[in-house]
């Protein structure tokens, strides 16, 4: 992962409490550092838990830890039911803008003197009116405006608005990324719990064995 610059958040800054070993020290320095840095609207990057390890020391921890993973897990999953809802307007949004412009464009090709067009309007969903429009110089976009401002105006926000979407669908990708790198951890620290909960009953198995043994030969 590259290395990026950024402030550490709230949200991802929460991973660490403030009381570590000293002999953890070094490695949550790392991951606060990793942890920090996000992507161009300030989401950060899920820490991805290479050694198991680092997060935790002993399994009394990793209950803890577990819980924390799915904080973020939930988090990043509200971020992005967010982000789902803002493409669907800025989809919804777009054609009426484009349309909008598209008719103020060809407003604009028309000349003084030309004979009115004949336009139909939607009045509801069955009826409609018919008006004679004549060359005009001004456009009434919530408020009237000269057809050159009316332009401007119009072609300015749907470059917003397509943006807007464009970056609504970077985020979404990168919230997907970051939920699966953070299901992916959670796994590992459970299956680190497992293996040392299964290494734990053999250690203990086998003191018992030995006591048994001894207590025999006794």
């Amino acid at each position: 992962m590259a290395e990026k610059d950024s402030k550490c958040t709230p949200f991802a800054a929460f991973l660490y409490p403030q009381a570590r070993a000293e002999q953890r020290e070094t490695a949550n320095n790392s991951h606060r550092k990793d942890i920090a840095a996000t992507n161009p609207r300030g989401i950060p990057y899920a820490p991805f838990v290479d050694k198991v390890e680092d997060y935790v020391t002993s399994r009394v921890e990793v209950e803890t830890t577990l819980k924390k993973f799915q904080e973020m897990i939930s988090k990043y999953q509200f971020m992005e039911t967010n982000k789902q809802r803002a493409a669907v307007g800025h989809r919804e949004k777009i054609p009426d803008i484009q349309k909008t412009l598209d008719m103020v464009q060809f407003l604009k090709t028309r000349k003084p003197g030309s004979d009115p067009i004949e336009a139909t309007f939607e009045l509801n969903d069955t009826l409609f009116a018919k008006a004679n429009i004549p060359p005009t110089e001004e456009a009434n976009v919530m408020l009237s405006y000269p057809i050159g401002e009316a332009e401007e105006l119009l072609t300015a926000r749907l470059a917003t608005a397509k943006q807007n979407l464009a970056n609504c669908e970077e985020d979404l990708d990168f919230l997907r990324e970051q939920i699966t790198t953070m299901e992916v951890a959670t796994a590992r620290v459970y299956n680190w719990d497992v293996t040392m909960k299964r290494k734990e009953k053999q250690e203990s198995d086998v003191l018992e064995s030995t006591g048994k043994d001894g207590s025999s030969n006794g």
